[in-house]
């Protein structure tokens, strides 16, 4: 028994070097709180399962209970005509389509955020440290940003596809729903 804890301990000791240099793989934020960009966004005081009953099941479910839709699954990967990303829950622009680009990582990826459109927060799920990101109005679950995007700012917005609506340039967007 001590033999297997004492290999273990060694076995994260070796490990360490890497688990330090993944954790720097994200974006740096101080706070373990959600924090939003200086463009003011008024959140929404409306409990996450109010959502239920406007969402289908499985985008519910990566909204408000911060699933993860497989790989490849979204049509929105191969979306790129001019338009916005929406809010797939309350409808805020979170992204233009001028900044998405094809990441090879099987979800729609983007270069940046609308300025203060999302909230960020640190997330410990997969033990290294990543940041998480939210719609700034609803707290909708979108994704997690990393530091390997193409230049110049070098950032990644992983999202989910079910957490966004895609609005074609000309037409309506909808109003804000909550």
């Amino acid at each position: 028994m001590k033999r297997r804890i004492f290999l273990q301990s060694g076995a994260v000791l070796a490990a360490w070097p890497l688990i330090a240099a993944c954790s720097r793989q994200s974006i740096p934020d101080s706070q373990t709180k959600m924090k939003i960009d200086p463009v003011t966004v008024t959140p929404l005081d409306k409990p996450h399962e109010a959502w239920r009953s406007l969402l289908p099941p499985e985008a519910y479910r990566v909204l408000f209970e911060e699933d993860t839709e497989q790989p490849g699954s979204s049509p929105l990967n191969d979306e790129y005509r001019e338009g916005i990303y929406l809010c797939a829950a309350c409808y805020l622009p979170l992204f233009e389509s001028q900044h998405k680009y094809a990441s090879g990582t099987g979800w729609p990826s983007f270069t940046q955020p609308i300025a203060g459109h999302v909230a960020t927060k640190r997330d410990y799920k997969l033990i290294m440290p990543r940041t998480e990101y939210h719609c700034a109005r609803c707290g909708g679950h979108q994704g997690h940003v990393f530091n390997d995007g193409p230049p110049p700012r070098g950032e990644r917005w992983c999202n989910n596809g079910l957490a966004l609506k895609f609005v074609p340039r000309g037409e309506t967007i909808p109003e804000l729903r909550g």
